[in-house]
């Protein structure tokens, strides 16, 4: 081999190993990478498969679906509208201009972990006396929320209801745990709808918008 050659293939490797060093996950980051991954996965074994099931049904039958959370759980809210959207049910969140009003036939899906969210309370009254079925996903079995739902699914999960002192069980803070096991339940629940209403890879990429 030429020595230009040699040269160039010693800068080459050179480079990747700085690279490699560069972003090199630490043994501290990659303890707390799997810390947090095996806290999510806890959380979700024990959600009940079957009510997922049920949760499902509930949306796929639905003659509209609109969907509410507050804080960082709105973002997992909203992403999972958008999937459902491409799903092809007919979805809106709270607060968007053309979110229609709900009625008979409806399902209002509202996410409160700590279940005492004052707004989330107040729309789930709202929808109820509207005729539309209130749909709760929370962390606190007991609460005010779950109390005033239709149908709770349980994500036993820490959140600012029990985030501090001896309550305390998650090395994320306050409701984050809760909030990483929303993407990944919506994501499991996207699946399941799509085998549900038969809905092809095709159509819901045919849905996606194109004013990006």
């Amino acid at each position: 081999m030429s020595k230009i050659k040699l040269f160039v293939a010693a800068r080459a490797a050179k480079s990747q190993d700085d690279f490699n060093a560069r972003f090199a996950v630490s043994d501290k980051s990659k303890g707390l990478f799997e810390t947090a991954l095996a806290e999510l996965g806890s959380v979700l074994a024990r959600v009940d498969e079957s009510r997922i099931d049920a949760a499902c049904k509930m949306l796929a039958g639905a003659r509209q679906i609109v969907v509410y959370g507050c804080g960082r759980e709105v973002l997992q809210v909203k992403g999972f509208a958008m999937r459902l959207y491409h799903l092809g049910l007919p979805v809106s969140v709270v607060g968007d201009m053309s979110t229609p009003p709900l009625g008979p036939g409806d399902v209002f899906l509202a996410s409160s972990g700590p279940g005492e969210t004052s707004t989330v309370l107040t729309l789930m009254q709202v929808a109820h006396d509207a005729g539309a079925t209130n749909l709760l996903l929370t962390a606190q079995a007991e609460s005010s929320a779950a109390q005033r739902a239709d149908f709770t699914l349980l994500i036993p999960a820490q959140t600012m209801a029990n985030d501090q002192g001896a309550q305390k069980t998650s090395v994320l803070p306050m409701g984050s745990v809760f909030e990483g096991a929303l993407f990944l339940l919506f994501e499991v629940m996207v699946l399941k709808l799509k085998e549900l209403i038969g809905a092809s890879p095709e159509a819901m990429r045919a849905r996606h918008t194109n004013m990006e």
